[in-house]
């Protein structure tokens, strides 16, 4: 299964990525591409009926979580598949 995460293109500011269990938390596998209607966005595959733990890495070292996620554990987002 493949799962997009989009966020606006400008917010926060510079490059992101997402980086979670799915990527072994590699910094930069999975950055954000602007798609031309405002919004960036990663794909990444994850295996049906999983659920994964995530964060989004920006400039400056600004970590921050998905606030549509399904799920928070204090630390990171989780996706359900």
């Amino acid at each position: 299964m493949k799962a997009r995460l989009v966020l606006p293109e400008e917010t926060p500011a510079g490059p992101v990525s997402v980086v979670g269990d799915f990527n072994h938390w590699n910094l930069h596998a999975h950055p954000l591409a602007a798609r031309g209607d405002g919004t960036r966005a990663a794909t990444v595959a994850l295996p049906a009926n999983s659920t994964h733990a995530f964060r989004y890495l920006a400039a400056g070292d600004y970590w921050f979580n998905d606030e549509m996620a399904g799920h928070h554990d204090g630390t990171s987002s989780h996706l359900h598949t």
